[in-house]
């Protein structure tokens, strides 16, 4: 199986398209042409040319022009484009931008509305859109965004997610959030969302931590910002060794009825959690291997 193949997630049970769903993408100045081959050899499964807040206002539409000249686009890896916001001066454009690209698709920051979702996913011609979740409003439509059949996939943006309701940026206070966001998610057959980056890029352990944190809520993958996260991102989604070798014990045995496998009883229900993990373990490796 290759990363472009059609198949059947067994997290997300749902049929995902072109590639299997990104798990340590990483964000690029769309201003920064140069550093666009550069970011999809980083070892990253996909990158995001970003024209939202890598790019100063007075820079947008130099970026765009940019963007849109640069039309040889990595082609070894996903490519999204981070539009701005849909009540900004610039989305318009960068939507048309978008559509004249050969991406994989975009990212919508602050998405709220699904109406407007709607619109965009008509505008793009069937690419992926990732829909960004940033605020009170975007939680509270989470679940209609993620069932409403347009978009690939939700991601968090925490940061600005804290800026609109005035919670500080702890794993306590996002919690619920988060899981929010995981059960959209799998109500609407999607693949598990993207957490939000880590800010501290001197702190490899903390980004594998965050997304081992991450995983362990239900979540597919973690925003990068610098390519010093990918590989520490990787990790943090792999299984731990014993968790792999008990997914393993449990899967040799039968797979049948309830049946004591060591000290602990097990059906099927702990037997499909057996598979998620391998499972799980397949897809990083599958993922990391492509990009190194």
């Amino acid at each position: 199986m290759n990363a472009a193949s059609y198949i059947s997630d067994p997290e997300s049970q749902a049929v995902l398209p072109r590639m299997l769903p990104c798990i340590a993408p990483l964000f690029v100045p769309a201003d920064r042409p140069e550093r666009y081959a550069k970011a999809a050899a980083s070892g990253a499964d996909a990158i995001v040319i970003d024209l939202e807040d890598a790019v100063a206002p007075e820079k947008k539409g130099a970026a765009r022009a940019e963007l849109y000249k640069a039309k040889a686009l990595p082609k070894d890896s996903a490519v999204y484009i981070r539009l701005n916001g849909t009540t900004t001066p610039w989305y318009a454009e960068d939507v048309s931008a978008a559509r004249g690209l050969e991406v994989t698709g975009v990212i919508l920051p602050k998405a709220e509305n699904i109406a407007g979702i709607a619109s965009l996913a008509a505008a793009l011609g069937g690419r992926e859109i990732i829909a960004l979740i940033e605020s009170a409003e975007g939680l509270a439509a989470a679940r209609d965004i993620a069932r409403a059949g347009t978009v690939a996939r939700l991601a968090f943006g925490s940061i600005d997610f804290c800026a609109d309701l005035g919670v500080a940026h702890t794993r306590e206070a996002l919690l619920m959030a988060r899981s929010e966001l995981v059960l959209a998610s799998r109500l609407g057959g999607l693949a598990p969302p993207l957490d939000g980056v880590t800010t501290d890029i001197g702190n490899a352990s903390l980004a594998e931590d965050d997304a081992r944190y991450a995983s362990a809520l239900g979540f597919g993958g973690k925003l990068c910002i610098h390519p010093v996260q990918i590989r520490p991102v990787f990790q943090g989604f792999t299984p731990g060794a014993e968790e792999i070798a008990w997914a393993e014990r449990v899967l040799a045995a039968s797979a049948e009825g309830a049946e004591k496998v060591g000290e602990a009883m097990v059906d099927a229900p702990v037997r499909a959690r057996a598979r998620q993990i391998i499972a799980r373990r397949d897809r990083v490796n599958l993922k990391r291997d492509a990009g190194l």
